[in-house]
Order: C-alpha cells, then sequence, then structure tokens
C-alpha cells in the first residue's frame, strides 16, 4: 500500500483528492490547520479511512514510517482572504513549502507542488503557456498569493536542483465543484449563493473578463497523472481550455436555479486578470490529460450541492 501526505487536504481541492486517493487504495494523510478549510470534510474523510492532522505546516511536522508521495496544496486561496490574511498566505507558500520539501527530502518521497495561474498574473501573452513569465505585481492586493506562490515554485526548482528531490509542480486554473466555501469571494460560489437567494449577483467590472473553469473531478485526475508520471522537474497547466465570460457564467447560473436575482455590475478590482486561459498542450501530450467534463453539466452538480448544503 502506497502512503501519500496531503498537506491542504481538508480544503475544497485537497479533500477531492484525499478521497480519490484512498479510493486507490492509498493510505492517506491529511494534514490541515483548518484555517479556511470545512470540518465537515474532515469528518468525511475521517470516515473513510484517512488519518487527520491538525497542523500549520509553517511549524515542523514529525512524520514516522515511509511516505511514497506527497501533495503539497495547503495554502488560502480565496480573493477575501488575500486582505484578511496575507502574511498566512505568504509563510504556508515559503516556510510551509520548505517544511513540507524537508520531510519529502528526508522520505525520499515523490513531491508535487500545487501552484496556481496566478503566477502568470495579469498576463499579455494569450492563452498562456508554461514558459510564460508572467505580468504580475509584486506589492498589489493580490501578491500575497501570487509572489508566494511564485516564489514557492522556485524553491521546489531549487530543492531538486540542488538536493536531488523528485519533484513535479502543476499550476491550477480556476477549478469548480461541489465542497466549495460559499463565501469564498470566487465568482460561481458567489454567483450560485446570491441567486438561490433570489440576491443581485455582483460583477466586479464588465463582465466580459474571461476565465476558463476546470471541474474538479478533472482536476483531480490532471494532478494524479503528473504526480504519478516519470516527469521530474517539469511543470504543468492544469485547466480547462474553453474560454468563457464572467457575465455568461452568470447567466447561465441564473438560468439553471431559475432565479430572480439581476446582475449588477460594480467597479473592477485592482490587478483582477481581463483574460485567463491555460494552454495545455504539454499535459495533453505527456500526462495524456485534459478535462472532460463539461461547463452545463458541471455547473448543474455544483449548484445541486450548494441547494443541499
Amino acid at each position: 500500500m502506497k502512503t501519500s501526505l496531503v498537506t491542504g487536504g481538508a480544503g475544497f481541492i485537497g479533500s477531492w483528492l484525499c478521497d480519490d486517493l484512498i479510493e486507490k487504495g492509498h493510505k492517506v494523510i491529511c494534514v490541515d490547520n483548518l484555517i479556511t478549510a470545512r470540518k465537515k470534510n474532515v469528518k468525511y474523510l475521517k470516515k473513510k479511512g484517512a488519518d487527520f492532522i491538525n497542523r500549520d505546516v509553517t511549524k515542523p511536522l514529525d512524520l514516522k514510517g515511509q511516505i511514497d508521495y506527497i501533495f503539497h496544496l495547503a495554502s488560502p486561496a480565496s480573493p477575501k482572504d488575500f486582505s484578511k490574511i496575507p502574511i498566512e498566505i505568504m509563510l504556508a507558500n515559503s516556510l510551509g513549502t520548505l517544511n513540507v520539501l524537508d520531510i519529502a527530502k528526508s522520505k525520499n518521497s515523490r513531491f508535487l507542488f500545487a501552484s496556481t495561474s496566478e503566477v502568470y498574473g495579469n498576463p499579455l501573452k494569450h492563452p498562456q503557456t508554461e514558459d510564460y513569465y508572467g505580468n504580475v505585481n509584486p506589492v498589489g492586493p493580490r501578491a500575497c498569493y501570487d509572489e508566494s506562490k511564485r516564489f514557492a515554485e522556485a524553491l521546489t526548482t531549487s530543492y531538486r536542483n540542488q538536493k536531488g528531490l523528485d519533484s513535479v509542480i502543476v499550476r491550477i486554473f480556476n477549478t469548480y465543484g461541489p465542497r466549495m466555501r460559499k463565501d469564498d469571494g470566487r465568482a460561481i460560489p458567489s454567483f450560485i449563493t446570491k441567486a438561490l437567494e433570489n440576491k443581485p449577483v455582483s460583477i466586479f467590472g464588465n463582465g466580459n473578463q474571461t476565465r476558463s473553469f476546470c471541474y474538479v473531478t478533472d482536476l483531480i485526475t490532471g494532478i494524479e497523472k503528473a504526480a504519478f508520471s516519470k516527469y521530474s522537474g517539469d511543470v504543468f497547466n492544469l485547466g480547462n481550455p474553453k474560454e468563457l465570460k464572467i457575465k455568461n457564467i452568470a447567466e447561465i447560473i441564473l438560468e439553471f436555479t431559475r432565479s430572480k436575482s439581476k446582475i449588477e455590475f460594480k467597479k473592477s478590482m485592482q490587478d483582477d486578470p481581463i483574460r485567463r486561459k491555460p494552454d495545455i498542450t504539454k499535459a495533453r501530450k505527456m500526462l495524456k490529460w485534459e478535462p472532460k467534463t463539461k461547463f452545463q453539466e458541471g455547473i448543474r452538480e455544483t449548484i445541486e450541492w450548494f441547494k443541499s448544503n
């Protein structure tokens, strides 16, 4: 039996990853300090058989036994968190990443770092390829997340180059699905929550800015394919290349929820990317991965989950 450590394992993406690894026969150790995670996810994962450790990755963590794979997902990622806990975000991706890299080295584990499309900032290149360096404001309101993820990528790469650590980096683009926090400030949970309450749906800017949304189960498949692949030192974009306008997403959600809500437009947020679309050529070719879930299908599943939770 393989043993996998998942930091941030009680979060939205982390809990889905733990769940799937358990289904694949792994012994799973879930580490999370619950700063943004849902406690319901912890109860669910414990019931499934995961070992849960309530711990901040910025603190040293002593683990017994062999660990075959480490998935480092620990970091608050909501835009609302950027202004509330920016230091905690930066420490999770800097000192926290260093601590988890040390564990990976001591255990001779395969290490996957979950980075983000935010490393591209407000991109001047479209779609974004892995060799694009990005257009990031280092002192803007999103810098705590953007720059700390960029630092963590550099730290992971340096660990591999200097210490021979077997590692891979995935850059996760916008992802959605059940278990999202309804108050995390991202478009889809915000739109669904307001629509179900028949309250005004707020769009920041004119709504023509684009995102590319990947359903969570497709993303989990991509993460696992990267982790279990033969490639070391590589970086992979993981996301859905189908580009959608924010206002169109809001309209779809209003239609599917049969909501009486109206769309209202507010002042755009500083450094909010105008366009975001991954080039997944590398993942398609090397990992044999691409998302399969159509947006309309995934959003219906997500809406149903929000209705029952």
